[in-house]
């Protein structure tokens, strides 16, 4: 099995990227914005969630021609897209849940819905036509994005002061209102996984996120051509559409945009520095390479990048593309590029450790590289 596997850092210099629902404690006024953070007893370390992250690829990914997104459909107390990996994209990559309760009658009766794809109807206990549920664990993962070291989260006291003319609650014009939110100044690092043998392939299996496709499904693959994997229970995309999809997915990763308060913080959340690999494992092998220093900024281990390296040399079915945004933690670089440099730490391996090939450039130079790859070795996704 090969996937993609990266790790990857935003420099967040004064942000609010994913919001809360708390109060602020102690505010001075009643109309606040929280962040989120993890509290322990080391300090706050803010977050952005992984479904927030989701929802910045989602939507950079539905401005590109070549991509088509999945509806959405807001039930009683649920919502889910059309749950149609054939049809839709992110429905391939992002998985989907579409189990539909009680209220059939009404859903049918509304325009949006009939608007999904169908479900396959069985009779339930009470002999009344249920849909069936469909489900499919996400080839696509993402972690939480946290703060490389815990921060002291500012409180902001701003008002809303462009009321000039009098009203009739005001007469004289009122008081200027008051409003507080949090932000923080910190770097983010998270990891990536995309299991490129999945990107494509659906099962019908009658298990809980196996179940991608019900008969309704399964008939549009055979309308569609997909080739039929008997033996796996599974329908196959062309190669062309997978191949597409994941190179989407990294184009959309190298220009990401997105976050909370992005008018009053504009904060890039392009990464601005990418470790990325192709390997035939889903353990990613990046998770320890860069801590925070005593000052609470990013570090790179030198010594636990090449442990990583020398290890799973032989799980490395690709070049190892880092990338690294000029003008960021530029001594931290200079530290990685005397290691790369003819006799450094980076060149010189063991005779048992397969020869392990890094580069360094601008991270959406890394997805580019990466991107390439994908089309000269369709064979990762078999």
């Amino acid at each position: 099995m090969s996937f993609l596997t990266g790790l990857l850092l935003i420099d967040a210099p004064a942000s609010a990227l994913n919001n809360s629902n708390d109060p602020i404690p102690n505010a001075r006024t009643e109309n606040t914005s929280s962040v989120k953070y993890i509290h322990t007893r080391s300090g706050d370390y803010p977050y952005v969630s992984g479904q927030a992250v989701r929802a910045w690829l989602r939507s950079g990914l539905e401005d590109r021609p070549d991509w088509k997104s999945s509806p959405v459909y807001r039930d009683a107390k649920v919502s889910y897209t059309a749950g149609d990996p054939i049809n839709y994209d992110d429905d391939d990559l992002f998985g989907y849940m579409r189990a539909p309760g009680e209220g059939r009658e009404t859903r049918l009766a509304d325009p949006a819905y009939l608007a999904l794809t169908p479900l396959d109807i069985e009779k339930n206990k009470q002999g009344k036509d249920q849909e069936q549920a469909v489900t499919r664990i996400a080839p696509f993962r993402v972690s939480t994005l946290v703060s490389v070291a815990p921060v002291n989260i500012t409180v902001d006291y701003g008002t809303m002061a462009r009321q000039e003319a009098g009203t009739l609650a005001y007469p004289s014009g009122p008081d200027p209102v008051p409003y507080e939110h949090q932000f923080y100044r910190t770097t983010l690092q998270g990891l990536i996984s995309l299991d490129l043998r999945r990107v494509g392939r659906f099962t019908y299996q009658d298990k809980t996120g196996r179940r991608n496709l019900d008969e309704v499904r399964k008939k549009l693959a055979e309308e569609r051509g997909l080739t039929h994997l008997q033996g796996e229970a599974a329908y196959l995309l062309p190669e062309k559409d997978r191949v597409r999809r994941v190179q989407a997915l990294l184009q959309a990763f190298a220009r990401l945009e997105g976050g909370a308060k992005f008018a009053v913080h504009y904060t890039d959340v392009s990464p601005d520095i990418v470790l990325l690999a192709a390997t035939k494992g889903g353990n990613n092998i990046f998770g320890h390479v860069i801590k925070a220093n005593v000052r609470g900024l990013p570090e790179l281990n030198i010594e636990a990048l090449y442990e990583a390296l020398r290890v799973n040399s032989h799980d490395l079915l690709s070049t190892v593309y880092i990338g690294w945004v000029r003008g960021y933690l530029d001594e931290e670089r200079a530290k990685l590029e005397s290691a790369l440099a003819e006799g450094g730490k980076l060149t010189e391996w063991p005779e048992e450790t397969r020869q392990i090939n890094i580069e360094l450039k601008h991270p959406r130079e890394a997805f580019d590289a990466l991107d390439h790859d994908i089309s000269a070795h369709v064979d990762w996704l078999a």
